[in-house]
């Protein structure tokens, strides 16, 4: 699949663009050449991305958090197109957030990172319903590490997630471009929406 991957020389696309080459995928400039688009940048550059994106009539594969997709979301439906958001493309974090049901969130991650609490951890609030609690740590030398601290009478169970590298994003991007053409035109949201 000829791929359009915004933010190639950030962190993550960094990781990213040998494993999109490793896995067959060709990496191209311009959205008129892609069959999709993939975007790791900044809640500040998603937007005019993802637009640009819809409006060239690719489809869209985004793991930048901190925005809110809605609205593009209903215009890539208007036109047809998917567009996949996903909050965290580590298939171990989507595994955490599956099996948290009551809980308090621990999440840490770099100094740079943009939003707080991330979007890994807004979304497994989301899943756990009510009133969560989660705490948000910026510390130099961590990648993203997040634990579902579930509490009780003399007891902890804890539910954690590390990861140690952007490489741990490439399974599920790869992924995403895999299953992309196969869905719904419009927002789909969440990894695990591709695991069923």
């Amino acid at each position: 699949m000829r791929v359009v991957l915004f933010g190639r020389g950030g962190k993550v696309g960094h990781a990213l663009a040998p494993a999109l080459e490793a896995a067959g995928h060709q990496l191209v400039v311009e959205l008129g050449e892609a069959e999709a688009m993939v975007d790791f940048t900044a809640p500040d550059a998603v937007e005019a991305n993802v637009r640009a994106a819809l409006e060239a009539g690719v489809p869209c594969v985004v793991g930048t958090s901190g925005w809110d997709p809605a609205a593009l979301g209903e215009a890539a439906a208007s036109r047809g197109l998917p567009l996949f958001v996903a909050p965290n493309f580590a298939l171990g974090a989507v595994v955490m957030m599956r099996l948290a049901a009551e809980a308090a969130i621990v999440e840490l991650h770099n100094e740079a990172k943009k939003d707080a609490p991330s979007g890994t951890a807004r979304a497994t609030a989301e899943l756990l319903g009510g009133e969560v609690p989660v705490h948000s740590v910026r510390l130099p030398g961590l990648v993203a590490h997040q634990e579902v601290l579930f509490g009780g009478d003399g007891q902890l169970l804890t539910i954690r997630h590390d990861a140690f590298s952007r490489e741990a994003y490439v399974p599920g991007v790869l992924l995403a471009l895999e299953r992309l053409q196969s869905l719904p035109p419009g927002l789909t949201v969440g990894l695990d929406a591709l695991l069923d």
